[in-house]
């Protein structure tokens, strides 16, 4: 993993520069992995998270907002009582390990002096947050418990002392000459790589492969100062934090990773990298665990009025026969004295062709001639009947393939509360049961709550992410002379900017919005056109989010990840 115990040592020296001898002001948990904590120092409020999600665990700086649920979870009243108002005194590192201590100190309820630890285990699945009193050494409470039954070395409970982790015999990198490096590698035995993460702390795979590609032809001269220049360049906090990307694959670190190949984005600090390498993944993460059921449905529903176009488009090709059938009926009724019982078919002169030509009726053999020509004209009738309903019913499915299709788009990119409105939507529309029986239930008069962006020259611009919030934006809020933005025929969020006068940038801006929050996400050149606001009308017993809309105008824009976080700040 990226975040190693290298990553770590950087990240505790850049958040003792930010929050040393802060004030912890606020604290919320508004997911049960991740803390967040508003820290005033240096003139300004910070805002740390920590998460201990099992695919993205890490600590730093961040300037992403998060939701909180109505109700603060145990461990964040906990932390509250015990944290709130407090100085944070030092943050350090235990050893190289994934290991960051918070040395925190205050009041208690009776007035003394208290010294509390918060520490972050950033070890994947098994990473946890740990509230110790230092004084007794004893755990207070922990987001995660682990008993002894889970985990035979210690227990991580409330009222146990705090261990830490079971120490691996590995040598700490720094301070070592080539020699010391040299003894413990061995080079016939092949995999360098893996005796170099086997042998030293805090490297991970990811860096020792970077080491091997700095080395070039990998021998005991080339690999000792390879390995040495970039410990060196690491123990002197000399970074360029840079995510690396090549046909897809994202990787992040300290500096460019030559070994990953493609381009390489730096950024001025290691939280402002974070920011941008997990926005969106641990949300989407989420909203991927409360929607698997929603999802299916969307899909199944989706596949369901395909598989029934494609049924009721082989109907109207029954259906056209529709003149083919009259005209046998016809011509039957005009040669009945021709025709007797016991006849498999008959061939008759077509009077309606200018040429004479003959065309072979076929007969049922156990009907009269008569009964024969009704038939035909029966039928006639039911497929000139059917094929105005049929074509009415392939209508009204393709409008549900396209509205689940449009669903399905708003569930890639929607936050947890987004996809409570979409399960909200799809009850109002009778699609599926309301789950919450016993649960109050949601205001029939509450507001959607839209994201809100900020264009370069400040000029605000409001996105839905769903139907309703899409409804109640260019329905109700948005003011008629405001621009309103949408994918060109391609299902997506719509976007207003709030103002009568927009700026060149801030329509492009608001155009990258529409194009990074539609199915064309992972598209380039997408078009996006925009009118005013008056111009767009919701037609009648129109599906949830479904507009209509002219005097349009239409800009080219690719999606961009880094636009978004730019705006959302």
């Amino acid at each position: 993993m990226s975040f190693d115990g290298l990553f770590t040592r950087a990240m505790t020296n850049e958040l003792s520069q930010a929050l040393k001898g802060g004030r912890i002001n606020k604290i919320q948990q508004p997911f049960p992995n991740e803390l967040l904590m508003v820290i005033r120092a240096n003139g300004k409020n910070h805002r740390l998270l920590l998460s201990i999600h099992p695919s993205y665990a890490r600590a730093q700086l961040t300037n992403e907002s998060y939701e909180n649920p109505a109700e603060p979870p145990m461990f964040c009243m906990l932390m509250r009582k015990h944290l709130e108002g407090f100085i944070l005194e030092d943050i350090h590192q235990i050893e190289l390990d994934r290991i960051i201590v918070f040395e925190v100190k205050g009041r208690n309820e009776l007035g003394d002096l208290s010294y509390k630890q918060l520490i972050v285990e950033i070890m994947g699945r098994h990473s946890n947050i740990i509230l110790v009193d230092k004084d007794r050494k004893m755990i207070l409470d922990s987001i995660k418990h682990v008993s002894f039954a889970v985990n035979s070395h210690r227990a991580i409970l409330p009222g146990q002392p705090y261990i830490l982790p079971p120490q691996q015999d590995k040598q700490n990198p720094f301070g070592l000459n080539e020699d010391d490096i040299l003894r413990r590698l061995d080079f016939n035995a092949g995999k360098l790589d893996k005796q170099i993460v086997t042998n030293f702390a805090g490297i991970s795979p990811l860096v020792a492969k970077e080491i091997l590609h700095q080395a070039g032809l990998a021998n005991r001269t080339t690999l000792p100062k390879a390995f040495l220049a970039m410990l060196n360049k690491i123990y002197r906090h000399d970074y360029l934090p840079a995510i690396t990307e090549n046909g897809g694959k994202e990787a992040y670190y300290l500096f460019p990773l030559d070994s990953h190949g493609g381009e390489a984005k730096t950024f001025s600090t290691l939280s402002e990298m974070l920011d941008r390498y997990y926005f969106g993944k641990a949300v989407r993460d989420r909203v991927k665990q409360q929607a698997t059921d929603l999802l299916r449905f969307i899909i199944n529903e989706k596949d369901k009025n395909e598989k029934k176009i494609g049924k009721l488009e082989a109907t109207i090709t029954e259906a056209e026969r529709a003149n083919e059938y009259q005209l046998f009926g016809e011509l039957l009724t005009a040669n009945l004295f021709s025709v007797t019982r016991g006849m498999k078919e008959i061939e008759v002169i077509n009077y309606y062709d200018e040429t004479g030509a003959t065309v072979t009726i076929p007969l049922d053999p156990q009907k009269n001639p008569s009964d024969n020509a009704q038939r035909y004209f029966s039928k006639y009738q039911k497929a000139k009947n059917a094929l105005e309903i049929v074509r009415e019913q392939i209508a009204l499915a393709r409008n549900e393939v396209a509205y689940f299709d449009a669903l399905l788009s708003q569930v890639e990119t929607a936050s947890p509360k987004d996809i409570e409105e979409i399960r909200e939507e799809l009850v109002e529309g009778g699609y599926i049961r309301d789950r919450r029986k016993r649960q109050a239930k949601k205001s029939v008069n509450a507001k959607p709550v839209l994201d809100s962006y900020t264009a370069s020259d400040g000029t605000e611009i409001l996105v839905g992410k769903n139907n309703k919030q899409n409804d109640y934006l260019t329905n109700k809020l948005a003011a008629r002379d405001d621009l309103w933005f949408h994918t060109k025929d391609i299902p997506g969020s719509h976007v207003v900017i709030r103002s009568k006068a927009p700026s060149e940038e801030t329509i492009l801006e608001a155009a990258s919005l529409a194009a990074y929050f539609s199915k064309a996400r992972e598209s380039s050149s997408v078009p996006v056109d925009f009118t005013l606001v008056r111009h767009v009308k919701k037609p009648s017993g129109a599906k949830p989010g479904f507009v209509i809309y002219d005097h349009q105008q239409t800009v080219y824009v690719t999606p961009s990840e880094d636009i978004v976080l730019k705006l959302k700040r």
